[in-house]
């Protein structure tokens, strides 16, 4: 699949905070995300991301 910087996409699992959006702040080898709830930023290698991933949200 293609993913774009800026696009907000739901994870399987939900994140502590409660939240399950998550904003795409980098793309490549890893995946660099933002928590929509508490704003949290992590870090996904590539195939962790996309096992994770369950659908792109509109906005």
């Amino acid at each position: 699949m293609e993913f774009e910087v800026g696009e907000v996409v739901k994870l399987k699992k939900g994140h502590p905070c409660g939240s399950n959006n998550w904003e795409i702040l980098r793309t490549g080898m890893d995946f660099r995300l933002k928590c929509l709830g508490c704003e949290r930023v992590i870090m996904l290698a590539r195939a962790k991301f996309e096992k994770s991933f369950k659908e792109k949200v509109e906005n």
